[in-house]
């Protein structure tokens, strides 16, 4: 299957050892004086290593890779103890990655491992928590307000006066946390990425006091898991409105698909609105569904 998985350039690393240290996981040992993944099995592809590593030498990359096992590496982690398991299982729910989080905690329980599981499920929101040494500095959860225009007059350039109506951060639905706090309550807009570069006044007319979602439904992987991050936006955080925003192009209709699928199974009902863009960037549609 192809999925989201390290890559480790062994030119630029230097053997500190830093990275299998913060891989709780265990897919990392150091070999012949260099990091190298040991299984597949164990990398989860959420990064935490590369916060770790103080020369760049670990990125992320989508290639043919076994699938992720949470099973198999909490057995291979139970040995470890018990601030290791906990480590593991927050870093799961810091990135919103509940179903393994359940997968992990069951086994645990299953297998009367005794794990203090307090920690993990009170632990801070993760939109206001901030980065120190675990996770990819990139996909660290911040709200913020969006930049107002400049009130003073400026020399006149392209797009002069327009400001940015963004309020959050990471807005890759993979990277997205559904139950951040600023989905709760929240008018969300889930945009094909093509959207932004076709449409000029993107941000004015369609972003303004709405928290952002992006996602491709052709070329993105694991597209089951948008699903289920829809769903948890509906259910758990009780968001308002969803509009979906896509281009004219086919493949592009996929996105609504799982919109509409996620509200379908998400036991509670909210309006859902559907915005589709030309691509010369007019908009051709607009409509509630």
């Amino acid at each position: 299957m192809k999925r989201t998985i390290i890559k480790i350039d062994e030119v630029l690393c230097n053997g500190c050892g830093a990275c299998v240290t913060g891989c709780h996981e265990g897919a990392l040992q150091m070999i012949e004086g260099k990091a190298r993944m040991v299984s597949e099995l164990f990398c989860d592809g959420l990064g935490a290593c590369i916060g770790d590593c103080p020369v760049g030498a670990i990125t992320l990359e989508e290639r043919e890779a076994e699938p992720y096992d949470e099973i198999a590496t909490m057995q291979r982690m139970v040995p470890k103890g018990e601030k290791t398991i906990l480590a593991h299982l927050k870093h799961l729910k810091d990135h919103g990655e509940f179903d393994l989080l359940k997968q992990g905690v069951m086994w645990l329980k299953q297998n009367n491992v005794a794990v203090d599981f307090s920690s993990v499920h009170n632990a801070p929101d993760p939109a206001q928590h901030s980065h120190s040494g675990g996770g990819c500095p990139g996909s660290r959860e911040m709200s913020f307000a969006p930049v107002a225009a400049p009130s003073f007059k400026m020399a006149p350039v392209a797009n002069a006066g327009s400001a940015s109506q963004l309020r959050q951060w990471p807005v890759q639905l993979h990277l997205l946390n559904p139950e951040a706090g600023y989905f709760h309550g929240a008018d969300v807009v889930l945009a094909a990425d093509c959207v932004a570069y076709s449409i000029a006044d993107f941000h004015n007319r369609f972003l303004t006091g709405k928290i952002l979602a992006i996602a491709c439904p052709k070329l993105d992987s694991n597209k089951e898991s948008y699903i289920e991050k829809i769903k948890a936006m509906i259910a758990r955080s009780a968001i308002n409105t969803l509009t979906v925003i896509i281009m004219e192009v086919p493949c592009c209709g996929g996105l609504l698909q799982l919109a509409a699928k996620a509200v379908s199974e998400s036991g509670r009902k909210i309006p859902l609105k559907l915005v589709v863009i030309g691509t010369r960037g007019d908009v051709l549609k607009e409509e509630w569904v």
